[in-house]
């Protein structure tokens, strides 16, 4: 028979591979044999319905589209497809002029502790940003797929993730199984029509489709997307979003919701460059797409018969789901003020995870000029035409972001009464709470700490700086916040209140 045959080829390059590596790693679906500096992959002989490794020329296929997609995120570590060939005597040799016995993808080896699963408390500020920007990077010149992404590329998995947690639900509880695939439904049912807009406007694209933090390494602070799906397009031709909200998903889970948050923020300020308006719309949806990643991660862990892990994604699922109150923090300051700090700790607190969207003056005016972040610009980019051109950015996005359901924490100067107004009838137009909060510190302090700024968005130095306190600020009647002292535990009692 012909699976007997793969049986006896699989062991066969098993025993061949194993007597050469210093470690084997094993999966349900393939083995990757650890050989001095490579690494070398093979297929197994299976077939799981929507993965079909059964006969070699699909497992030859299969490597070639491995090795193709992650060569887009990580070239360094994928090489070639080798051949293992039959020699003379009847033995294996490698990419010998025999027949083929096995196809087998040739890697770099890399430190696994470097892989982000393996320290999860470890990320930092700089790495998040990092991230953030990389996978926007990638997401930007994915190959677009107008026909995934939409409701039929979500549905597909939301119906398998349906099929398998039913089998499951003995173990798991029928009630919370039945209750998130009616919610699920319900919640691609309303959202039906934005997915399938987005898959229209250019955010359905060929993704990673498995980015948690298993599939990313760190190497010399840079992450590294790698691993990425190639066995089924279904799972792979989707929205970016949906990509996206697997890391979210899984830091969130890991108990690093400001991490997630800092991650979906330098995600979107750096995806905002090629992305429109539906950047910010498509917000609407992340809930149910973080819900459906925590999900597949449910019956994954509960097939690993793991069920406490299981249960626990189960909960992580349903709650995402769950309404959250919706809020607009605006915080104000002079510059050196503590305003950026402040809304990043208290983000991770207002509304849905990770939390709200932080939209900084700083970036959108990098963003509206075609500068990185960090880019310094020249005085000619502060004109009252171009500040007035950024703050219109900031309300757009800000509107557009909160009608979508998601809380939002706006960053900036905020030196004009009529700036602060703005904000303010933009939370009335938009029914949502609104709290403004004015950071204040001394100008000796004020002046410390633009002075020793550095890898900052701000362009702003001690001349800006003196500018601005030399400036009538009108009457103040935003919350205060002295922030000469520690200042945290203010931002995170904020959030709370605000929910």
């Amino acid at each position: 028979m012909i699976k007997d045959a793969e049986a006896v080829r699989e062991q066969e390059v098993a025993a061949w591979m194993g007597e050469r590596a210093d470690r084997v790693i094993e999966t349900s679906c393939a083995r990757v044999f650890l050989v001095g500096e490579a690494a070398w992959k093979v297929k197994r002989p299976v077939n799981f319905g929507f993965l079909d490794y059964s006969t070699l020329e699909l497992r030859r296929w299969s490597l070639e589209r491995e090795l193709s997609f992650n060569r887009a995120a990580a070239p360094d570590i994928y090489r070639a497809v080798r051949r293992l060939t039959r020699t003379d005597s009847g033995g294996v040799e490698m990419d010998g002029a025999g027949e083929t016995v096995e196809y087998l993808l040739e890697m770099r080896r890399f430190d696994e502790q470097g892989v982000l699963a393996q320290q999860p408390w470890a990320i930092d500020d700089a790495l998040e940003e990092s991230l953030g920007r990389t996978i926007a990077q990638f997401h930007a010149g994915a190959p677009l797929r107008p026909q995934g992404g939409g409701v039929g590329a979500l549905g597909y998995t939301i119906a398998s993730n349906a099929n398998l947690l039913r089998g499951l639900a003995p173990r798991l509880g029928a009630q919370a199984v039945e209750r998130l695939i009616a919610e699920t439904d319900l919640a691609l049912e309303r959202l039906g029509p934005l997915l399938n807009e987005r898959a229209g406007q250019g955010f359905a694209r060929h993704c990673h489709g498995d980015l948690h933090l298993g599939n990313i390494l760190v190497e010399a602070g840079k992450p590294i997307l790698f691993d990425c799906i190639e066995f089924n397009d279904s799972l792979s031709d989707i929205d970016i979003q949906y990509d996206l909200a697997f890391l979210l998903m899984d830091l969130d889970f890991r108990r690093r919701r400001d991490a997630a948050g800092r991650v979906l923020n330098a995600y979107l300020d750096e995806a905002g460059r090629t992305f429109g308006e539906g950047l910010w719309t498509g917000l609407a949806a992340l809930p149910l797409m973080l819900s459906v990643r925590a999900a597949v991660r449910t019956h994954v862990w509960a097939y690993s018969n793991d069920d406490e892990a299981a249960r626990a994604y189960l909960a992580t699922a349903l709650e995402h789901l769950a309404p959250k109150p919706v809020s607009l923090v605006a915080t104000g300051g002079f510059s050196g003020s503590g305003k950026s700090t402040f809304a990043r700790v208290c983000a991770p607190g207002l509304g849905a995870a990770p939390g709200a969207v932080v939209l900084r003056t700083d970036e959108i005016r990098k963003r509206l000029c075609g500068v990185p972040s960090l880019h310094r610009l020249p005085k000619a980019a502060y004109t009252p035409e171009m500040s007035e051109r950024v703050y219109d950015e900031l309300f757009r996005d800000a509107r557009l972001t909160l009608a979508g359901g998601r809380s939002v924490v706006v960053d900036a100067v905020f030196l004009k009464p009529e700036q602060r107004a703005r904000a303010e009838a933009l939370a009335r137009d938009v029914d949502v709470a609104f709290q403004g909060v004015w950071l204040e510190a001394p100008p000796e302090v004020l002046r410390a700490r633009v002075a020793a700024r550095v890898n900052d968005a701000s362009d702003a130095d001690v001349a800006v700086l003196e500018s601005q306190l030399a400036r009538d600020t009108g009457e103040i009647a935003w919350r205060r916040v002295d922030t000469v002292s520690a200042f945290e535990d203010e931002a995170r009692a904020l959030a709370e209140t605000m929910g």
